[in-house]
């Protein structure tokens, strides 16, 4: 593995980096906008050459005695399977679910990208290409994001059907493909190194041939255009989480951009609902990291009931119950998951769906009901709590100390406690992670759906009724409820066709 300073340093790239509201970025590593969150990349890395962190983070010894990243090592097995959940919660927890992109994360997009090529049977060629990248990433450590290619609204109003598309294959040779357009939306664009591109549309029209391709992020051509960053105060005693983490959810423009042929594969058309898809690694990841947000919820909870003197009060107790249960039902069925795996196309373990669809939906259920309980435990002293810059004033220290103070806890200490939990559900921080995973995951009702995809048990509960009633009655068939589609995405009424494009300007979607 890589250190965080190499990375770092491979950060200073040349790349065209636009935060909304603040400008151009000329260097993400220095940059207000960017800095606190290459920090942490910076952490990630540095882990894994931490003492305590080894056996957490590593593989056990190969033949060779080398220990390697499980984050970036392809899970063979349920034993696989289960010590990498183990490292992706650990450090999920440590950031409070708040770094929900990786270079693991990267690796388990690639290893997905690998499963559905192979599922396809295409050519020993573009599986080789596809293994040959995911390699690449467990030797170096390297950064990769994924981008859905989605178009911007500007674009699904133009005049010209055959100009509604976000991305166009400018041209096409045997050494590869040069693209333009406008696409969103993808987490920690500005910090990664690689990105993959998924298309909708097929290329050419009606040919059945969609468009993968990897590009780096510091691609002549390619700018990321950010979203404006999460409001924070400036003492970090007062922002605990926000000062540290923000993602940075971007567009990518590209303008004639160039991608080898080694980094173009033939894809499908994503479908939220079908099993052992691109994301299907990454639903488990997500899944990691909303609970660890709901672990934070029900750790701040516990450790305010005592510091706040409320620990023994009965509509307290009620309220940690509530949220321990919470926590347990999503962490049994992610072990589930990974103690009932499934094994793709590729070979490879993956965490068993419908149990992490269950995980999801669960937290997704439970997400706002857990805030408003964190948010009401403390009572009123959550809203009023003191910065660490107000005990400078020796007066003022002295009053918020009676205010504040006793108990065996200073002023200081819940005022720290109180200010972490008001960024944790209170904050620009929580609101931004609710808004980015209602439209890139789905929300709540593309969860249910899935799972309602997934459950293969339909025909065989209900043919079981069988067994209590007196008469005969034909087999049920109920398989029709696995057939999900996707559900259209709204688009403006001008907008209804969108598959027109000429031979040198095609739409990639």
């Amino acid at each position: 593995m890589r250190t965080g300073a190499e990375y770092k340093e491979n950060l200073r790239d040349g790349r065209d980096v636009w935060v909304m509201g603040e400008g151009a970025v000329a260097d993400v590593t220095t940059d207000p906008a960017t800095s606190a969150m290459v920090d942490e990349y910076v952490a990630w890395y540095d882990r894994h050459g931490d003492a305590y962190w080894q056996d957490i983070l590593l593989t056990q010894p190969d033949g060779n005695g080398r220990r390697h990243p499980l984050a970036l090592t392809p899970p063979q097995t349920a034993a696989d399977l289960r010590r990498l959940g183990k490292a992706i919660s650990a450090v999920h927890f440590v950031t409070g679910g708040n770094m929900t992109h990786t270079p693991g994360y990267g690796a388990l997009i690639a290893l997905g990208m690998l499963n559905v090529l192979k599922q396809l049977n295409n050519s020993a060629e573009e599986i080789a290409a596809a293994e040959a990248y995911l390699e690449s990433l467990a030797k170096s450590g390297r950064f990769l994001t994924f981008a859905g290619g989605g178009p911007l609204i500007g674009t699904r109003l133009r005049q010209a059907e055959s100009e509604r598309v976000a991305l166009r294959l400018v041209s096409e040779t045997a050494q590869g493909i040069v693209v333009s357009g406008k696409i969103q939306m993808h987490t920690s664009t500005p910090f990664a190194e690689d990105l993959l591109i998924t298309t909708r549309n097929d290329l050419p029209p009606d040919s059945g041939r969609f468009l993968w391709f990897i590009v780096p992020v510091n691609s002549p051509g390619l700018r990321v255009v950010s979203r404006r960053t999460v409001a924070k105060h400036k003492n970090p005693f007062l922002s605990p989480l926000s000062s540290r983490f923000d993602e940075l959810d971007a567009m990518v423009w590209l303008e004639n951009v160039f991608v080898p042929r080694s980094r173009v594969f033939t894809g499908e058309p994503l479908n939220r609902y079908r099993r052992h898809s691109l994301v299907s690694w990454l639903l488990w990841h997500h899944s990691y990291g909303w609970l660890a947000k709901a672990e934070l919820t029900l750790a701040l909870g516990l450790a305010l009931a005592e510091v706040m003197g409320f620990k023994d009060n009965p509509q307290t107790i009620e309220q940690l119950v509530e949220l321990t249960v919470n926590v347990q039902t999503t962490r049994t069925c992610m072990t589930a998951a990974e103690l009932d795996p499934e094994t793709t196309a590729s070979g490879h373990a993956l965490p068993n769906q419908l149990h992490v669809a269950a995980a999801g939906i669960n937290t997704l259920k439970v997400r706002q009901r857990m805030a408003e309980l964190l948010r009401a435990l403390p009572g009123s002293s959550l809203v009023n709590a003191p910065a660490d810059t107000d005990f400078a004033d020796p007066m003022m220290a002295a009053e918020l100390e009676d205010a504040f103070g006793g108990g065996g806890y200073t002023a200081l200490q819940r005022a720290a406690l109180l200010q972490l939990a008001w960024d944790q559900v209170a904050s620009g921080l929580d609101g931004r992670e609710a808004v980015f995973e209602l439209h890139a995951s789905g929300g709540l009702e593309t969860w249910r759906r899935r799972l309602a995809s997934w459950f293969e048990s339909y025909n065989e509960l209900a043919n079981g009724v069988q067994e209590f009633i007196q008469v005969d009655i034909p087999p049920l068939d109920l398989t029709s409820l696995q057939e999900m589609q996707n559900v259209p995405r709204r688009m403006p009424q001008s907008t209804a066709s969108t598959n027109a494009g000429t031979l040198n300007s095609q739409p990639l979607n």
